[in-house]
């Protein structure tokens, strides 16, 4: 698989909103081989598409702390959020900076997996934030449009 370039903040695909995607095909699966190499490449918990502009509704998230158990989301769509979460939040396309969000603290996504399956993912937590930022990446809003207070530089040793 390959690594590919993150847009950064102020790449205008950054603020579009991605088309569905219809069906499985050999580009699609090597595209999600790269998103996933990507994210983990870049140290990042979640990655879409349009990041690598790519205008599709597609994302991949791993939450887990060896990293090894990534989560494809094929045209993802919140049912259902709960409660509430204000924590430190970064992006990838949006490197060294960090800033404060209210997000749910608890989301129910229905998705196709990578073989157009259809899923159901619910999560608590940082899966809740990493599912609702990635969305939000789908439909060309970036986290920094929800930020309180404004961004922050984040030091070495801070988690983004």
């Amino acid at each position: 698989m390959a690594i590919r370039n993150i847009r950064l903040i102020g790449d205008n695909i950054l603020t579009k909103k991605s088309k569905e995607i219809t069906e499985m095909t050999s580009k699609l699966k090597v595209l999600i081989g790269d998103m996933i190499d990507t994210m983990h490449k870049a140290e990042g918990v979640g990655l879409a598409a349009p990041q690598i502009g790519i205008l599709k509704r597609l994302v991949v998230i791993d939450v887990s702390p060896e990293g090894d158990s990534p989560i494809i989301l094929i045209n993802p769509e919140i049912l259902e959020t709960s409660g509430e979460q204000t924590g430190e939040e970064g992006c990838l396309s949006v490197p060294g900076k960090s800033g404060l969000v209210t997000r749910p603290n608890y989301a129910k996504v229905k998705a196709l997996n990578e073989n157009m399956e259809e899923i159901i993912v619910e999560g608590t937590e940082l899966l809740a934030r990493a599912l609702c930022h990635e969305i939000d990446h789908l439909n060309g809003i970036l986290y920094v449009d929800k930020v309180i207070g404004g961004l922050h530089s984040v030091s070495d040793d801070e988690e983004q």
